[in-house]
Parts: structure tokens; sequence; C-alpha cells
């Protein structure tokens, strides 16, 4: 899908004018060069921004992952990029297949610990690793991943795989926190809703609250100004009983964003 980079562009400046320091982007999306724009125009010190970007699923060897470290520096006109993740464990045509690239991700990791001890990244993690992909780099790689970025929301929160990176040193971050957006239309999600106006608050920021709450870093994504705004408002607390309740709850229909991989339950 051709990605608008004017329009990309303006969506980081806004964001970064409403406050947002820290910036996700991926190979995979053809997103870096817009953020690259943003960066030059948004009139913000590049110290003061946090750079993430992602290597590209398909990338499991060592060479194709070093090219691919100086191709990100290159598009986005940069020295470094503070965080770089692997996108996943498996390429994204073979997310059904039994095979967990575990020799592919650990030639690629080589590259991005080499980047690390070069300064050209600041910090080095994953994306989508269930817990015997985080074993095999903990027990292989001289460097232990330092965050895992998974889907996690209300809803569909991986208890056991939050638990295990975080008592490996692991920061967990959860993208899709508001379930790519399903939970605002799905009418069945009546104690969400019920729950976020007696916060009165919105449904998007009690997800938010929610994911904060339980010590992940929070991704939500939006292009809409008001939105941005909105999603940084989150100085409540949820009581301790109503996150249990929150917990409990099962909602797994991504409508339209079923047909991705990590959507759909393959991982």
């Amino acid at each position: 899908m051709p990605v608008d980079i004017p329009c990309l562009c303006q969506g980081t400046v806004a964001a970064i004018a409403i406050g947002y320091r820290h910036i996700d982007i991926t190979q995979a999306y053809g997103s870096e060069r817009g953020v690259c724009e943003a960066i030059r125009t948004c009139g913000i010190p590049r110290e003061d921004l946090f750079v993430q970007s992602e290597l590209a699923a398909e990338v499991k060897d060592y060479e194709g992952a070093k090219a691919a470290i100086q191709a990100s520096l290159d598009t986005m006109g940069l020295d470094y990029i503070d965080l770089f993740i692997i996108h996943s464990l498996q390429p994204w045509g073979d997310r059904a297949a039994e095979d967990r690239f575990f020799e592919g991700n650990l030639a690629a990791w080589k590259a991005m610990e080499e980047a690390l001890a070069e300064g050209k990244l600041r910090a080095i993690g994953v994306s989508n690793y269930q817990q015997q992909d985080l074993a095999s780099l903990i027990d292989n790689a001289s460097v232990k991943p330092m965050i895992n970025q998974v889907l996690a929301h209300i809803g569909n929160t991986p208890f056991d795989l939050i638990d295990y990176a975080k008592s490996n040193g692991m920061l967990v971050a959860a993208y899709s926190p508001i379930a790519h957006g399903a939970i605002l239309d799905n009418a069945d999600i009546k104690d969400i809703k019920d729950m976020a106006a007696k916060y009165h608050v919105t449904v998007p920021q009690l997800c938010l609250r929610y994911i904060l709450q339980l010590d992940l870093l929070a991704l939500p994504k939006t292009t809409n100004p008001k939105h941005m705004e909105s999603n940084a408002q989150v100085d409540f607390t949820i009581s301790d009983a109503d996150m249990e309740t929150l917990k409990g709850i099962t909602a797994r229909d991504y409508g339209e964003a079923s047909m991705f991989p990590v959507h759909s339950g393959k991982q």
C-alpha cells in the first residue's frame, strides 16, 4: 500500500506539537521517509525525540539485517535510531508455518548487536515474539532483548507472555491498545463502555489507562489531532476491582483487521 508521505509528515508533526516524543515506525510500512521529514520540520531537537523502527519480518540473515539497519538510517537521515526491533519472528507469509526461524533471527540479531555496539542503535528488541522465541535469544545471544512489542488490549492480554518478558528484564509494549479500533464498534462490549462512563472518560482513554496500569508501554495509533490530544489525557486511576473486571473480558473481534496475521490468532 503506498504511503502518503506529506500526510504522514503532517500527522507526525502534529503529534510532536501536542507533546508526543516517541515515534514508532517500520520499514515494512514505508513510513520512515515521512517521519524523517517530520523530524526535520518539527522544531524539536533530535535528542528530545525517541525514534523507533523495525526490521522487516522477511529479513532473517546477518547481511540482510546489517544492510537494512543502514538503509533505515540513510532513509531517515539519522546518525542513530533510539530503538530498533525485529518486526516478527516469522516472515508474514510464513506465519502459519511450524518453523520459528530461530537461526535466521539469531543471525539478524547479531547484526543488531553490532549496530548497538557501534552506536547506530541505542536499544534493540523484538515484536510478536512468544516465550520460546524470546528464550532462543536469551539463551544464545550476547545481548538480551530489551523490549517485546505485542498485541495487548482489554479483551486480549497475554498475561503469561508479559510476565515472562518482565521476569527477564524486558519492557513490554502494547500495540493496538484499542484493539485496532474494533472495541469502538463492538456493540457487545457493554462493560467497557459502562466503565468508561463511570470514570467520565472515552473508551480509548480507558483502554490506554488499562495498559499503563499493567506497567506496559502503550502505542496508540491515530492521524487525528483531536484523538491524539484525547489519548494523552489519561491522568486518572482505574480501581483494583475494575482492573480485575477488565482483565476478565474477552474481546477478540478485529473486524476488517482480522485479515492481518497478528489479529487472526496466528503466533
